[in-house]
């Protein structure tokens, strides 16, 4: 018999077989019609929506020809158990061949930082491209000083900035690598934007720009609300948290505008930094100042002073944020190509948007710099660490991280600048 009409007949037959399913359910029905009305019953609705449901069970393709057609529910029983991280499954790497770029914020720069990194010729055109940018000598300045007029946030925060990338110039000749086989980056304060132009978020340029109105914007902010840092070393009896509103209690009593004294920076278990109001031209000594002086009451160990020309991380900030948030809103970011850890939270951006909202909030929110490292750097017992490199002025990074994690310290490297 020919294929075209076996598959008639069989289809045929498939249609004589739903007509009478179709009309002994009919029949049923009816059948069933003066039973309930008999016990004043009304059929289920839902009864009724499944017994009329189609089965498909004639649409099951009976020869070869009609297998291209696709079945309304799967055809294996029960269904299978999904797991929703299986989609975004990559291959895991060996961590002994992959890499984690840190870069420092400010209060890592010094007199001379880059002098090394000249003999590198991509080092070389980033500080003169970004001279150019900011309409002034910047390599001449982190070369020669002066360290007060370095110092200041206007100044520091883009000399470290174009330091660190230059120093990852240096990585690249030395140890191409580190940079192929880079899986994660983060930065401190002021360094998370240049883990962002490392990452691509960012373009060198508008990135630069970036950080200049940051600079600026907290430079002005600073002289409006004049405050300071001090690194604090503290143990198990120590009254940190006690120190700082007493402090700042004494700034009110003292006649101080905007007093402020709180924890802006949590760097390791035993070391934390505290932003605070300073003295302002005649008036009298204010929070920070308090902290130094009686330090000792609340068994706090050592207190340090830190280079800087404000209270950052702290509500002494506040009105830096919108011209930075208008400036970052104008930038053209793109997605990260290595994630990027987040010093509000120490989590991954997640994309743009995420990094809009989330980088204006670090000018007057603390930075979360050791939940960072617990979150990039967690990892079976057995688990092999990956190598970190610190690209950028200073070994303070390196530092922090021997605190943190001992381990991930046994590989990490310091990129001179």
């Amino acid at each position: 018999m020919p294929q075209f009409l076996r598959s008639a007949l069989t289809k045929g037959s498939q249609l004589e077989a739903r007509f009478c399913r179709r009309n002994f359910h009919i029949r049923s029905q009816l059948s069933c019609k003066d039973d309930s009305k008999k016990g004043n019953e009304t059929e289920s609705p839902l009864k009724r929506l499944l017994d009329d449901s189609a089965s498909f069970e004639d649409t099951k393709p009976s020869n070869p020809q009609q297998r291209w057609t696709t079945m309304p529910y799967p055809q294996a029983s029960g269904t299978n158990t999904r797991r929703q991280g299986d989609s975004f499954h990559k291959a895991k790497k060996d961590p002994k061949d992959c890499s984690i770029i840190l870069f420092p914020g400010q209060g890592s720069q010094y007199v001379g930082m880059a002098k090394d990194l000249q003999k590198f010729p991509m080092a070389r055109d980033l500080f003169e491209l970004a001279s150019y940018i900011l309409k002034y000598d910047l390599l001449k300045l982190c070369l020669e000083g002066p360290k007060k007029e370095l110092d200041q946030t206007r100044y520091s925060q883009p000399a470290i900035l174009v330091t660190s990338l230059a120093a990852i110039e240096r990585l690249k000749e030395e140890r191409p690598n580190a940079i192929k086989n880079c899986v994660a980056t983060a930065g401190f304060s002021l360094g998370e934007i240049t883990a962002l132009i490392f990452a691509g978020a960012l373009g060198f340029e508008k990135g630069l720009q970036l950080v200049q109105i940051r600079a600026e914007a907290m430079q002005l902010a600073s002289e409006t609300h004049q405050g300071g840092m001090l690194t604090v070393f503290y143990g198990p009896d120590s009254k940190l948290s006690f120190a700082c509103k007493q402090a700042k209690q004494w700034a009110v009593d003292k006649g101080d505008n905007v007093p402020e004294c709180k924890i802006s920076t949590y760097l390791s278990p035993n070391c934390k930094v505290v932003a605070g109001s300073l003295m302002l031209h005649l008036l009298p000594p204010q929070a920070i100042e308090y902290l130094e002086a009686n330090y000792q009451e609340y068994r706090l160990r050592k207190v340090h002073r830190l280079p800087v020309s404000g209270g950052f991380h702290s509500e002494l900030m506040a009105s830096a944020v919108e011209p930075f948030r208008r400036a970052l809103n104008k930038a053209e970011l793109q997605e990260p190509i290595v994630s990027v850890y987040s010093n509000l939270d120490g989590k991954r951006y997640r994309n743009v948007e995420h990094i809009k909202k989330q980088l204006p909030k670090q000018i007057t929110r603390p930075v979360k710099w050791e939940q960072l490292l617990h979150v990039v750097y967690e990892r079976n017992p057995d688990e092999d660490f990956p190598n970190t490199f610190e690209c950028g002025p200073g070994q303070s990074l390196k530092a922090i991280l021997k605190q943190v994690n001992l381990k991930a310290w046994t590989k990490c490297y310091s990129i001179e600048a």
